[in-house]
């Protein structure tokens, strides 16, 4: 298996554990910056598009099985594939963002958790349910 980067995200975000849980708890607008290579790829973006985002979470701990939910100890142990957790085997976020600029190869979007530098693996469009069949 082969996984490559498309790019990376440039956020004021540095620090995982001060970073929200979730985009939409307090993440700053932030870009994805994408590499030249893919600058085809971008064509039929558009400012508004919702899209998902998905990065390998380089700086998470790949051995982790079992988390408390939300990093607190008060909630009972899970398996991480119950959770949204940045800690499991194959460490890919999927983030649902908006696009609020496109400037070349960056784009600017809304609710983007992820940490200064994080490679971008993929982006794709938020299918609307009633265009999903």
């Amino acid at each position: 298996m082969e996984l490559a980067a498309i790019g990376k995200v440039e956020s004021s975000l540095v620090d995982p554990a001060s970073a929200p849980k979730q985009g939409s708890e307090g993440a700053p607008d932030s870009w994805v910056v994408i590499e030249p290579q893919m600058a085809d790829a971008l064509d039929g973006l558009a400012v508004g598009d919702e899209i998902f985002v998905l990065t390998w979470l380089h700086q998470s701990d790949r051995n982790v099985l079992r988390v408390h939910p939300r990093d607190n100890p008060r909630n009972p142990q899970r398996g991480v594939f119950s959770t949204r957790s940045p800690d499991r085997p194959n460490p890919i976020g999927l983030h649902r963002v908006e696009i609020l600029a496109i400037d070349g190869l960056r784009l600017q979007v809304r609710n983007l958790e992820a940490v200064n530098e994080t490679p971008v693996v993929d982006i794709k469009p938020v299918i609307p349910t009633d265009n999903a069949g």
